[in-house]
């Protein structure tokens, strides 16, 4: 089977600058470490997506049409395709004062964000400061080895996959989430582990949303997704373990001693007082 737009699929690839041969990207974890770009709290591995709905560049997607699963191939992506041309425009003198009124120093090479745009100092002179808000790769040519890893059939498993996108944790494990699809609608519980996770409350309603929009806008007969927490009270097993066996040794001696007068009352009257003499022990 070919992919095709809409598709859900795991992908592979590596993706170097091609003036340089450097590597910046990759799901391959030995070749990120080789490279010397391993970080330490990325998730390595062929990356879910969906064909066609903006996850990877507009270059990959366009050359993933029509290959199978498996197949390998290496392709040339022009700016224009990748992260667009350089923008003189972005490239701002920022005064050295709007920096101290910060309280920050500013030094060649570092990150700043400024209006929701991030962007990196490239020089310092003068009293001014440079900073360029283009992409780090904008005016580059990239070259990606690709591989379709896998094409996604199953429906519960491409739901999984999309939250594997958007809500990436190493001590989450996704065969643990429970997917019900009834009635063209989707209802996640997700592994009990995200009730943990220490995510903004705000960063887990973006990632929610994305993953019900890439559901309904690519799955069929999908027009309402729904997530459910579960908090479910735990049985106290030892309590249990103690009882039980107690007020069973009790209700026989009871009926030894008296059986017409046994009763749960009475019973639970003698349970009370043996537990009372034990915490006084």
């Amino acid at each position: 089977m070919s992919v095709k737009k809409g598709d859900f699929l795991r992908l592979e690839y590596t993706g170097r600058v091609q003036e340089t041969d450097e590597v910046f990207d990759t799901t391959i974890e030995k070749v990120a470490e080789e490279e010397g770009i391993q970080l330490e709290n990325k998730i390595y591995g062929p990356i879910p997506i969906i064909v066609g709905a903006g996850h990877v560049l507009k270059g990959i997607e366009d050359s993933l049409i029509d290959m199978d699963e498996g197949d390998k191939k290496e392709i040339e992506i022009p700016p224009s395709e990748g992260f667009g041309e350089r923008d003189p425009k972005l490239i701002q003198l920022i005064p050295m004062s709007e920096f101290r009124k910060q309280s920050i120093k500013p030094q060649v090479g570092m990150s700043i964000t400024s209006e929701g745009s991030t962007g990196k100092i490239r020089s310092i002179s003068g009293g001014r400061v440079r900073v360029d808000f283009n992409h780090e790769l904008a005016g580059k040519t990239l070259q990606y080895q690709i591989k379709v890893q896998k094409i996604i059939e199953d429906d519960v498993e491409k739901i999984r996959s999309m939250i594997d996108l958007h809500y990436p944790n190493p001590n989450i494990d996704s065969t643990k989430h429970i997917v019900q699809i009834e009635d063209e609608k989707v209802v996640i519980y997700m592994d009990e582990m995200t009730k943990f996770d220490k995510k903004p409350y705000m960063d887990i309603t973006f990632a929610r949303f994305r993953i019900a929009r890439d559901i309904w806008e690519n799955m069929d007969n999908v027009d309402k997704v729904e997530f459910v927490d579960v908090f479910e009270k735990k049985v106290n097993e030892e309590a249990e373990k103690v009882v039980k066996p107690a007020s069973e040794e009790v209700t026989e001696e009871l009926i030894k001693e008296s059986p017409e007068e046994t009763s749960e009352i009475a019973v639970e009257e003698v349970l009370e007082e043996r537990i009372e003499d034990e915490e006084e022990e």
